[in-house]
């Protein structure tokens, strides 16, 4: 049988598997509140392998693996940014939140934010609401454009209809049972992903150990990254600035005379920005959140915390692995698009049938990402945009109507917008959504947990400088010189202290 074929089959049977499960949990939706939160019921097994599947998507699968082969140790940066985060939101966050949304009755993310500010709550709501909306369609955008590549690299697919095709699998179940159906299907889904990132690193060192020279670019990781150059084989050499870059000639106009301080200056802005994956982690990313504040009680949320840990440290590690061992399959010049890595690295090291399994968990990545950040666009534009607005008055059966409908269209904006992104680089999308909304909404979590003097006003101008900085910022194309992940947690927290003290809070 064509390879081609065994591993379609393998896919299809998954995706036939993932959709019937997830039409299941569906039938035991029954009110809005169901399918925005759970009824903040989530067992934590279910909490934290969701939020693990859901907040690795495609970045983490394509994204960064794509980067570990570009940029070679380098990228191990952006990897401890990411996990340090991570490793902050179950230990320090997670359980405060599930507490804070138990006692206020929270049913989406801007809801919590809007009751804990209650003089701006309304506004918070809607402003809140527009800007996770707004930036979430090129989030999705981007994974239906990981899917659409996963399905190139496999079928040779034109990647405008693959993406079609991972509309069509994402959005039936997404629709029919919201957040729960969601949730525990990315339970499967996390479980395969998990798989694929401890046995395909394994397999691969073993497979380069055992190849002619003559048939790959090295036989081993190491040899790989040395033989690409300095700017592959250690963490600052990455770090070394293009003399042509924007970033360059940026700072020797400050220090036309000082070449060390320019290149000192330089890697250091580079690492931070590859460090800066940090700051969506605290709190900030809603789809995040949205799992912490659905753990129905203490027992659960610490299991979730653990099984969180224990999954980010492995995941980043095989993640980066992968990116490497291509990099020792094909060499630095090797593939054409850097983010089909995983497929092609998975194709080349296994027998169809294994490949087809494992490739799966790209699939499963997109997925529980793309019908994630759907369900919460559709449930903050719902009950926070149009319900307040509107003067009709919506029942349980008809709120659940009518997000399963704004939750249809929302999806076809997100297609149309993948189609016309200017970027075709997931991790390049990610990062921009990563400074509008986690930046942004990190800085609103952390002070509405930790500082009483945080007010409504405050917490309204905080969304609001993060919004049109990072939109101003990355539109001027000065993404190119600092990291508008950096830059946005600075400038929101910064609005979000000085307002604090300038403006009273409103009784």
């Amino acid at each position: 049988m064509d390879n081609q074929l065994i591993i379609l089959i393998i896919m299809g049977l998954y995706m036939a598997l993932i959709i019937l499960y997830g039409i299941y949990q569906g039938r035991r939706v029954k009110t809005s509140t169901d399918f925005a939160i759970a009824d903040r019921k989530l067992p934590g097994w279910v909490a934290a392998l969701s939020e693990r599947a859901t907040g690795e998507s495609s970045w983490a699968l394509l994204g960064l693996p794509g980067a570990a082969y570009a940029t070679g140790l380098m990228e191990t940066w952006t990897a401890i940014g990411c996990v340090a985060g991570i490793l902050v939101a179950w230990i320090g966050l997670a359980g405060r939140l599930r507490r804070e949304a138990e006692r206020y009755k929270v049913e989406t993310f801007t809801d919590y934010i809007a009751k804990r500010h209650g003089d701006r709550g309304k506004w918070i709501r809607i402003l809140g609401s527009f800007t996770i909306v707004f930036f979430f369609f090129f989030y999705v955008g981007a994974q239906f454009l990981g899917g659409g590549k996963t399905l190139n690299a496999l079928f040779d697919i034109n990647p405008d209809i693959a993406m079609i095709i991972i509309v069509v699998l994402v959005i039936p179940y997404t629709i029919y049972g919201g957040f729960r159906s969601v949730t525990y299907t990315d339970v499967i889904q996390a479980v395969i992903m998990i798989i694929t990132l401890i046995v395909a690193p394994i397999a691969g060192i073993i497979y380069l150990g055992n190849q002619p020279e003559e048939l790959v670019y090295a036989t081993s990781i190491s040899e790989a990254l040395t033989r690409a150059g300095d700017s592959y084989s250690t963490m600052m050499g990455g770090a070394v600035m293009d003399e042509s870059s924007d970033l360059a000639k940026f700072l020797n106009s400050w220090f036309p005379d000082a070449t060390n301080i320019v290149q000192g200056l330089g890697s250091g802005i580079i690492i931070a920005g590859a460090f800066s994956w940090f700051f969506g982690y605290l709190g900030g990313q809603p789809q995040l959140t949205m799992r912490f504040m659905a753990i129905k009680d203490e027992a659960n949320a610490k299991m979730a915390r653990n099984i969180g840990v224990i999954w980010t440290i492995i995941a980043y590690i095989g993640a980066l692995m992968i990116g490497w061992i291509g990099l020792a399959l094909f060499g630095p010049d090797g593939l054409k698009d850097q983010e089909t890595v995983m497929p092609e690295v998975l194709t080349t090291i296994f027998s169809p049938v294994i490949s087809g399994i494992l490739i799966t968990g790209v699939l499963a990545a997109v997925i529980s990402t793309a019908n994630s950040l759907l369900i919460l666009s559709a449930t903050e534009l719902s009950e926070n945009i149009i319900k307040p607005l509107s003067t009709k008055s919506y029942g349980q059966k008809n709120g659940l109507k009518q997000s399963r409908v704004i939750t249809a269209l929302l999806s076809l904006v997100a297609l149309a917008l993948a189609y016309i992104s200017p970027s075709d680089l997931i991790y390049s999308i990610v990062g921009y959504v990563w400074a509008g909304i986690g930046s942004t909404f990190s800085v609103v979590i952390l002070l509405t947990l930790f500082w009483k003097s945080y007010h409504g006003t405050a917490a309204l101008l905080t969304i609001a400088s993060g919004l049109i900085f990072t939109i101003i910022w990355i539109s001027a194309g000065l993404d190119t010189l600092i990291s508008s992940r950096i830059l946005t947690f600075v400038v929101a927290l910064f609005v979000a202290i000085t307002s604090s003290f300038v403006f009273k809070r409103k009784s």
